[in-house]
Parts: structure tokens; C-alpha cells; sequence
């Protein structure tokens, strides 16, 4: 029996509700009930469950509008507008048929297969992707004349975070960076040509940003593309751009005025990944998951490749940038490693629980806040989405706190699991089947993909709260 959703309990009633009254946590029995409220609580649900999407979480966020004079004492004690989180019952429902789909068709013998870095699972993983594009539900939020099924928002997020929790293949990338990138600034030929494939699950893509000498800096992409009649010819080295060597198409910025201000110069294109002069080769990462290095020696494209304006392509990578931080600021893939090794943690080993252990219990306290704390930050960028504000610098503070709570997860999983910890999935002796090593390993790359956290701490510093330029 799936837990059941505490989205149903009535609100909270702002005027009897203060700061310190706020619900913290909302499952097990350390969770805290308000001293008071102005209609009573519906029961809480079950302590566990087979899968726990973030909704479980979900409770009326106290949302304080603070002025720079206005400290947040006076603000509390002038009484706080909430937030509330309480998905439509049309929403509730698609997600159980998300999370029914997952149960048949996201086998354990599928995911293993999936989650091994040793071997090409493409085949297997575009099989499940055509099986949601079947249903619509690659494209889901897209408009009806792209083949999208313009659904909620919310039923946006909710399938983010089934598909998350389990680690299910989406296609993020073309479905939402290309595509809707194409929908606003591409030519009707590109519309035409591109977006059904994606829709139908058809066709992947690369993004080539990163360089030798351009990481997080972006504008200072060196990666040549002359103007040669109707064509454009292509020189430079694109790296770490993962999924190339599969890939049909690859979303390639290009410098295109060298004279130009760094910004001003960069255009878009869309490549053939099979064009001659195009060289794939393996940069294997700690964890044992292939990134490439991609060398483009005199490449000859034609023009209808460039997306939008050219030397405009700053403005467009960003608008995938943006679209690329959205799409990941659901958290259950966060929760689904906490939850895990809370599983572990709570079951019979020849030493007894690993739970009794006051500091391993008191870490596990300490985890339960932090996702409460990156719940809120989710949600907030939810609710920024459906009053149709652009979330920014709020979207970085989700991928700093994601990205580095779980790798305090994963270094907290080998600390608790002593020596076994480090064993890999195929020692049957490996605790939750190998996945502390295995983890502990992965979490580096988040921390600099989609930007690095450094540079996140810069976009809150001057865009969140004004500071100068370090």
C-alpha cells in the first residue's frame, strides 16, 4: 500500500499559525504537530511506503515578504501569509497512474540493467523512453500544436519526481531544452523537422557547451565556426559532453565573431553528429559512466543549422540553462538515497540496528531537516513557476543544496557502513546492493554540471541578494 498523501489535511489558518509553530517534519514518530491550529489535522499517513515522491512532504510554507529595514522578528510578529501545496486532485490521480506505470514496466531487471555503467544500454533505455512517449508523457507540458498534451505544471513536477525517485530514463535534454527552445526561436523547417521525433522518443541530443579552456564561463567557448557561403565550417574540441557517442544530433555553441564582446558572439546550431570531420572519444568518469571529448575538424554544415539569430546564441544557451536548472529541481532523487539507507539503517544486521547507534541516529535527524529545507526550496520554485515568474538565483540555491546533500549522503553511507561500504555491486557481501560505493563515486559530477556550485554562489550573491562582483 502506497503511503498516503497528507495533501488532503485542511490548511493551516495563517492568523493562529506562527513561525515557530510550523509543522517540521511530516513522517515518523519524530514528526512535530503544531501547538495549535485553527482546524484539526487529518490523520498522518503510514510511517513508510514502497515509494515516497516529495509530495509526502508537502505543507503550507510560511512565506515571509521581508524589506531590507524589516527584520524577521517584526515580520513574524505582523503575522505571515502561508503557502499552501495542495495538488489538484487531476494531479493526485496522474500520478498514480505514474507511479502504477513505474510498478509493471520499471522492472528491477530493467534498472539494474540501466544503472550499469559498464555496458551500452541505449536499446533498452530508448525502448522505456518510446513507452512514455506512447503516452504523451515525454511531451507532456508542451503545447497542443507540438504534440504536447499541455498538461499542469504540477503534473509536470509529480512526474519529474516518480521518475526521479526511481532513477527512470526522460530525455530532459530534448524535451526540455531543444524542443522548447525550437518552439520560440527556431524556423518552422527546424520546428518540423525536430520536434516530432522528440515527441515520439525518437531522436537524443548532446549538449555541447563545455571546452578545454571554457567551463563555467561559458562566453569564453573557443570552438570556431566561419561563415563559408551557405555553410559553416567548424573547428575546436567540445568536452564532457555526455551521451555524444549516441547521440544523433548534438546542441553545439559556437564562437561565430571572435571580435565581438564574448557574449555578443556565440550562436547556436544543431549539428549531425554523423557529419565528416566529427572524432568521439571516451572520458570515463571516477564512477565508472562515460563522458566524451568531441573534436571538430573542419566540419562542413550547412547555415540551416544555426538556431535563431547568429551571434545571438548566448541568449538562447541561457534559455536552455534555465530550462536545464527547472527541470531538475524536484529533490526525490535525494530522498530516494535517504530513504534507502534508512531502510538499511533500520534493519537487523549480526551487529544489531544501525539506527540504535545515537550518532548515526542523530545524523539521520540532521538529514530529515536538510530535506525538509530543500522541500521548501522546491516548492518555492513551483510556486514561482505558476505565478509565471522566472525563477533564478532560487533555482540555484536547489541545485547547490541538492547536489551537496547528497553527496553528504553518500559520504555519510560509507562512514556508517565501515569497510563494507566500499564493496561494489557485485559482492553479495555490499550493503543496499552496492550503491554506497557506487554513489559516493557519482555525487562529485553534479556539483559542477548545469554550472558549477561555485558559480551558483555567485548568481545568489549579486542576483539574490545585490552584492558586487568578487
Amino acid at each position: 500500500m502506497r503511503a498516503a498523501s497528507i495533501l488532503t489535511k485542511p490548511p493551516f489558518n495563517s492568523t493562529t499559525i506562527t513561525p515557530t509553530d510550523a509543522p517540521h517534519s511530516m513522517r515518523g514518530p519524530d514528526r512535530y504537530r503544531p501547538r495549535q491550529t485553527a482546524v484539526p489535522h487529518a490523520p498522518y499517513p503510514p510511517a513508510r511506503g514502497p515509494r515516497r515522491t516529495c509530495r509526502t512532504m508537502a505543507e503550507p510554507l510560511l512565506r515571509y515578504h521581508s524589506t531590507e529595514s524589516t527584520p524577521l522578528a517584526l515580520l513574524a510578529s505582523q503575522g505571515a501569509r502561508h503557502m499552501e501545496y495542495r495538488f489538484s486532485d487531476k494531479a493526485l490521480a496522474f500520478e498514480s497512474e505514474v507511479n502504477e506505470f513505474l510498478d509493471q514496466e520499471w522492472t528491477p531487471d530493467l534498472r539494474a540493467t540501466i544503472g550499469d555503467p559498464t555496458t551500452d544500454t541505449m536499446t533498452e533505455e530508448r525502448g522505456f523512453r518510446r513507452l512514455l512517449a506512447d503516452r504523451g508523457w515525454l511531451t507532456m507540458s508542451w503545447p497542443a500544436e507540438y504534440g504536447g498534451q499541455e498538461r499542469s505544471l504540477e503534473e509536470q513536477y509529480l512526474f519529474w519526481e516518480a521518475m526521479n525517485y526511481v532513477g527512470a530514463p526522460q530525455a530532459t535534454v530534448a524535451t526540455q531544452q531543444v524542443g522548447p527552445t525550437l518552439m520560440r526561436f527556431g524556423t518552422e523547417e527546424q520546428q518540423e523537422r525536430f520536434l516530432p521525433p522528440i515527441a515520439r522518443g525518437e531522436v537524443e541530443f548532446a549538449l555541447g557547451y563545455t571546452e578545454p579552456d571554457a567551463g563555467s564561463d561559458l562566453a569564453s567557448l573557443q570552438l570556431r565556426a566561419v561563415k563559408d557561403g551557405d555553410d559553416y565550417i567548424l573547428n575546436g574540441t567540445k568536452r564532457f559532453t555526455s551521451g555524444a557517442h549516441r547521440s544523433e544530433y548534438v546542441w553545439l555553441a559556437t564562437r561565430t565573431d571572435p571580435n565581438a564582446p564574448k557574449h555578443r558572439g556565440v550562436s547556436m546550431m544543431l549539428v549531425d553528429m554523423q557529419s565528416p570531420g566529427i572524432t568521439v572519444k571516451p572520458l570515463w568518469t571516477m564512477a565508472g559512466y562515460r563522458t566524451n571529448e568531441v573534436y571538430f575538424q573542419d566540419v562542413r554544415v550547412p547555415t540551416s543549422v544555426l538556431v535563431g539569430e547568429e551571434n545571438r546564441g548566448w541568449y538562447y544557451a541561457a534559455h536552455a540553462l534555465d530550462r536545464e536548472r527547472i527541470s531538475i529541481f524536484t529533490v526525490s532523487s535525494v530522498r530516494a538515497v535517504y530513504d534507502r539507507l534508512m531502510d538499511w539503517a533500520t534493519s537487523e544486521t549480526p551487529m544489531g540496528r544501525p539506527i540504535d547507534d545515537p550518532g548515526i541516529k542523530g545524523t539521520f535527524a540532521e538529514f530529515k531537516v536538510q530535506l525538509e529545507v530543500l522541500q521548501h526550496l522546491s516548492y518555492r520554485i513551483l510556486d514561482m513557476l505558476k505565478r509565471e515568474e522566472s525563477p533564478n538565483y532560487e533555482a540555484s540555491q536547489v541545485k547547490i543544496f541538492s547536489t551537496e546533500m547528497m553527496q553528504r549522503l553518500q559520504n555519510f553511507s560509507l562512514h556508517a557502513m565501515g569497510l563494507y561500504g566500499q564493496l561494489n555491486g557485485n559482492d553479495d557481501r555490499a550493503p543496499i546492493e552496492g550503491s554506497a560505493e557506487n554513489g559516493y563515486l557519482a555525487a562529485v559530477m553534479p556539483t559542477f554540471g548545469a554550472g558549477g556550485n561555485e558559480l551558483q554562489r555567485n548568481i545568489i550573491a549579486q542576483r539574490g541578494f545585490g552584492l558586487p562582483r568578487a
